[in-house]
This record gives C-alpha cells, sequence and structure tokens, in this order.
C-alpha cells in the first residue's frame, strides 16, 4: 500500500517550508483553489488555512475577490518575504523555484 505525500511528510516531523508557503504556493498553482482543497493538499485542516489566509490577507501578501459564490485571491509579487535572511527576496522568486522554473539543474557539490 503506497502512502499518500501527506502521510510522508507528516512522518517527517518537519519540512523546510512553512504552512503559510504551503498555502501561498497553492494559491499561485490555482487562485481560485477551495480551502477544502488547499487543506488536504498542505496537510492541515481546513480552520488552519483560514487563518493562514486571513493572516496572508492582513500582511499585504494575497487580496480576497468574490467571483460568485467564490473566492479568488490576487497573489502581491512583488512583495518581500517576511524573514531577515530572506527579506531581500520576492514572493515571485519563491513560486519561481519551488514550480521548477529553475534550480532542480543546479549540481549537488557534495557529490563532487
Amino acid at each position: 500500500m503506497e502512502n499518500s505525500e501527506n502521510e510522508i511528510e507528516t512522518s517527517l516531523g518537519w519540512t523546510f517550508l512553512t504552512n503559510h508557503a504551503h498555502v501561498l504556493l497553492c494559491l499561485g498553482q490555482s487562485s481560485g483553489m477551495r480551502m477544502r482543497d488547499i487543506a488536504e493538499k498542505v496537510g492541515i485542516t481546513e480552520r488552519a488555512v483560514q487563518h493562514i489566509i486571513a493572516d496572508l490577507v492582513n500582511a499585504g501578501y494575497i487580496d480576497r475577490v468574490r467571483d460568485g459564490r467564490c473566492n479568488v485571491y490576487q497573489l502581491h509579487l512583488d512583495k518581500n518575504l517576511r524573514h531577515p535572511i530572506e527579506a531581500h527576496r520576492k514572493i515571485a522568486g519563491l513560486l519561481s523555484f519551488i514550480n521548477n522554473d529553475f534550480g532542480d539543474d543546479i549540481e549537488d557539490e557534495s557529490s563532487s
């Protein structure tokens, strides 16, 4: 029986990115993704997704726009990341890196 990605992630105990980053990445892939789908993909509750989206809206990283009965989220790709270590980088760079627009072709120096 195969483990789902969320089960594998949970068994590891930690990840390199926060749930806030994971939610932002989901919205970057699909600006109209439902909270239920985000929760399932990230491996957290819908309530946690609601809190994270509220944090992202309040911090100015996304805007929530009603489209009929659904929400669509507009990401502010020009906003800088929050932590001082990465504050020189923008949201667009994070999305680009994770969505594999570049980066995987860099050789691991430890394997040389």
